[in-house]
Formats: structure tokens, C-alpha cells, sequence
């Protein structure tokens, strides 16, 4: 409905040519009551929440509403004007369900951020819900960039200029490699390129000084050392086949130069197999590199880097591959979610993410993983498994079907045999299961899947949902 409603906003001309914002939004009430606006309805340029809640609703009481609204609320706006997050929360509104963040890296998550920080209850919509929204407002989202600052008190540390460090503490090389993977025509050391850094927040310009001074997010991307600002700024890696443990290696350099550097490592600690999908036979590694570069950089990403006491971390034995990324998934994403590889996009450090995208290597909006999720269909390996046990989210990659028994949190997996462990993956594949999707997937006969089924559900692997014609399937560990 918050989509619907979204498709209705009516364009605000604008002398300075940005777009508006295509936004929907919808309040759900406890006796099924809705109630909808968009941007534009009643009045032109008026943001939908503001709308709905102050123009439409606001006689009304609000305690008890869940507020669906397809952009992130606004966190700033100019004065007298207050921004939606402050009417939700002034509204006591307690769970809202937002579409997308705000893609400028300076203002992703800050409206978010505040909800959270007061009490509200934060959930994002689906993906494929979210890439619709994103695909009705690119050319909004493509100037995001242009807009306007953010107030100093909801920043994250890293995203303060540290006062002592300047350009010096840069590595050029990490400037340049920047440069040459995105394309542009800057010179390292021209003013012009430090503004362009300032404007999604790896700089900052110092007014008194007269100089552009490095943020720690951009001190984690170019800095020539980082860890001697952030000693938790290092991937730890080590490698174990059987009693023969190779080197430890740390990653400590500039996050931009890190992918390339960690994918030549891997090229040489990884185990070969032969490929045989083309004419002439060929040496590769025997677990997909880009599909464990993505994870790593997805950690690196996505880490809390606040948290001091732990680093990344790369484990690889004959079994298991392991990355940890220290920090419990975000408030408005779970474990669940994680492991269906549907999860909705949200990223803890925008601005580490709007670079790596800009470099190409990650996807900007989500996690990029549709690569886990296609596992078993391009490399005839298991899906990954997220966990969380303090102070890491644990991404866990089965290296044959057998290891799927230590990364399942059920004795009741030992039960079962290699055939119907593969069997078993459609359920860590997807949210439900019909009979028929799983005679599909199987190739199994009716009465053969029904009798799989009945294990799975006696040895409480899967629970039933429903019963007869609709009956379905979800994974119980």
C-alpha cells in the first residue's frame, strides 16, 4: 500500500533542479483502521509523514499505530520546519517500517538512527520491495549527494576530522587506486580532489586551519597506516588442512587497497581443483574466491568498528570456512533474515559502503548476496549459514556437504545422511517450503519426499505451517 501510495507523489519543480522524492506512507491502527497519504497530496512539496500525521490524523492518537513509510523520515529540515522523525517520535508512534535509507552517505541511517534512539522499534521493508522503490526515485537517488549536511550530534565517532592528523597521514597509493577504479580525473593532492572526498565525509574542511583535515572513516580507507588511530583495523587471517597450519597473515592496510591484496592470498593458500568446464582442463581454487572476497569485504564493511577489543577475523580449514565481523546485526535486521539472503538493505557505516561501491566492489544496496544464495546451483556447494555470538556475526561457508553438521544447531542433524542433508539445504535456502517445491528440488518420487518430510518434521529439523492444500515448511534450527 505504502508503494501504492508512493506512485502517487506529485513532483515539486525545483529552481535548483534536484527531484523530489517519490514517497508513500501508510499507519496501520490496532482494529485494522488505515489510513495514507503522499508526498505532495494536500499540499505541494509536503513530505507524506508529515502529511498523514499532521494534517490528516492530527486530532488522533497515535500510541498504538505501526507507520509504514517507503523513505527513510528526514532528519533535518530547515526552521521552523521539524523533520519527520521528530514528528513520529512527538507522535509516540513505537514501530515503523521503512523502505529505503537516504543514499547520501552524510545523511544514510541518521533518521533511522534517531527513531532507534528514542524508543522506536526500527524494521525495513523487504528487498524486493525496497529495489522498487529504488528503481522509482534513481534519478533522487543519484543526486543525493547534493543535499544537506547533518547535525553533529547523531555522528558516529569516526565520522568527526581527528584533529592532529592531515593529508600526510594518507597513503597515495590508496588515493590513487581510488582514483584509477572509479574513474576520475582528480590529482591526489589537489584541492579539488580533497573536496570531493569532503562531500561524502572521508575529509572535512577546517575553517580555523584553513585545511581539509582526514575523518576516521577516511583514515580507515586511505590511511597509510590505520591501525596506529584504530588498532581494531586489521582482517586476521590463518589457514589449516589438516596438522599443517600455513602463516598467520594480518590485512592492516588502507581499506581500498585490502580486496585486491586478500584475493592474491587466496590465490595461493587455497587448495586446487581441476576444471573441467572448458576444452583445455585448468587449475582453480576449490572453494570460489569471488564469492569469499565478497564476504570478506562485506565484514570489513559492515563491521562496528566502535568495538576496539575485536577485529575481523578469516578462518579456513579442510571443512569449514569462517569470517567474523565484530557487532550484532542492526536493530531492523535479524539472523533470520540473514540466512534466508533476502535481508533488507541497511548499512552501519554508509560511507565505507558508497566507496566500495563506487570501487564496484560490493553491491551498495543489500549484501550482495545473491552469490551465497547461488552456491549450490553454480558450485555444488552448501549455503552459508549466518551466526551471532558476541562480539562477532559468524558467516560460516560448508565445504561439502558433511560439514553442514557443524555449522547446525541441532544434534538431530547427525541423523541424517548425505543425501538427505542435500535434500535439507532447500529449507536453509528459503523462508517456506510446499511439498511440491520440495518434490521439485529433490527429484525425489511423492511418496519418497513425504516420507523425507515426516523425518525432518519427528527429528523437529522443520515445522509445519498450516494444513492440507496450503501446507508449508520452515526450517526449525
Amino acid at each position: 500500500m505504502a508503494i501504492d501510495e508512493m506512485n502517487k507523489s506529485i513532483n515539486e519543480p525545483r529552481q535548483d533542479g534536484k527531484a523530489s522524492p517519490k514517497v508513500g506512507a501508510v499507519i496501520l491502527f490496532p482494529d485494522g483502521r488505515i489510513e495514507k497519504a503522499y508526498r505532495g497530496q494536500l499540499r505541494e512539496g509536503d513530505h507524506a509523514e508529515y502529511t498523514l500525521i499532521e494534517r490528516k490524523l492530527l486530532n488522533e492518537c497515535l500510541e498504538e499505530v505501526v507507520l509504514f513509510t517507503t523513505l527513510e523520515p528526514c532528519y533535518e529540515r530547515n526552521s521552523p520546519k521539524t523533520p519527520c522523525c521528530k514528528r513520529i517520535t512527538n507522535a509516540r508512534i513505537k514501530k515503523v517500517f521503512v523502505g529505503i535509507e537516504d543514499k547520501d552517505p552524510t545523511v544514510n541511517g541518521k533518521g533511522i538512527k534517531y527513531l532507534e534512539n528514542n524508543g522506536v522499534k526500527v524494521k525495513m521493508f523487504d528487498r524486493d520491495l525496497q529495489k522498487i522503490i529504488e528503481r522509482e526515485n534513481q534519478t533522487f537517488l543519484n543526486q543525493a549527494l547534493d543535499r544537506g549536511s547533518i547535525k553533529e550530534d547523531l555522528r558516529v565517532p569516526l565520522e568527526f576530522p581527528i584533529r592532529a592528523f592531515d593529508v600526510s597521514k594518507f597513503s597515495n597509493d590508496a588515493l590513487q587506486k581510488f582514483i584509477n577504479e572509479t574513474k576520475l580525473s582528480y590529482k591526489i593532492n589537489s584541492d579539488s580532489f580533497f573536496e570531493y572526498l569532503s562531500d561524502f565525509g572521508a575529509m572535512e574542511w577546517n575553517k580555523k586551519t584553513k585545511k581539509f583535515i582526514p575523518t576516521g572513516f577516511g583514515m580507515l580507507l586511505f590511511g597509510e597506516n590505520p591501525r596506529s588511530k584504530y588498532p581494531q583495523a586489521v582482517l586476521k587471517a590463518h589457514v589449516k588442512y589438516g596438522d599443517n597450519k600455513i602463516e598467520p597473515k594480518d590485512f592492516d592496510k588502507p581499506l581500498v587497497l585490502l580486496p585486491d591484496l586478500i584475493e592474491e592470498w587466496l590465490q595461493k593458500v587455497l587448495p586446487l581443483a581441476k576444471d573441467t568446464t572448458h576444452f583445455k582442463r585448468q587449475d582453480v581454487p576449490d572453494f570460489p574466491i569471488n564469492v569469499l572476497r565478497e564476504a570478506i569485504i562485506n565484514a570489513l564493511v559492515h563491521r562496528d568498528y566502535e568495538d576496539v577489543s575485536a577485529k575481523c577475523e578469516l578462518k579456513i580449514d579442510d571443512n569449514i570456512i569462517v569470517v567474523n565481523s565484530p557487532g550484532r546485526p542492526l536493530p531492523a535486521i535479524t539472523v533470520d533474515e540473514l540466512n534466508s539472503f533476502e535481508a533488507p538493505s541497511l548499512s552501519r557505516n554508509p560511507i565505507l559502503a558508497y566507496v566500495f561501491s563506487l570501487m564496484n566492489y560490493v553491491e551498495e544496496k543489500g549484501f550482495g548476496m545473491d552469490s551465497f544464495k547461488s552456491l549450490k546451483e553454480e558450485y555444488g556447494l552448501p549455503v552459508p549459514h549466518y551466526s551471532f555470538k558476541k562480539p562477532f556475526l559468524t558467516l560460516t561457508f560448508p565445504r561439502n556437504t558433511e560439514s553442514l553438521k557443524e555449522i547446525i544447531n541441532n544434534d538431530a542433524i547427525h541423523e541424517l545422511n548425505i543425501n538427505e542433508l542435500t535434500s535439507f539445504e532447500i529449507f536453509r535456502k528459503n523462508k517456506t517450503v510446499t511439498k511440491m517445491e520440495f518434490v521439485e528440488y529433490t527429484d525425489l518420487s511423492k511418496r519418497t519426499a513425504e516420507r523425507l518430510l515426516k523425518k525432518f518434521v519427528d527429528l523437529k529439523l522443520i515445522t509445519i505451517i498450516g494444513s492440507g492444500p496450503s501446507t508449508k515448511y520452515v526450517i526449525n534450527v
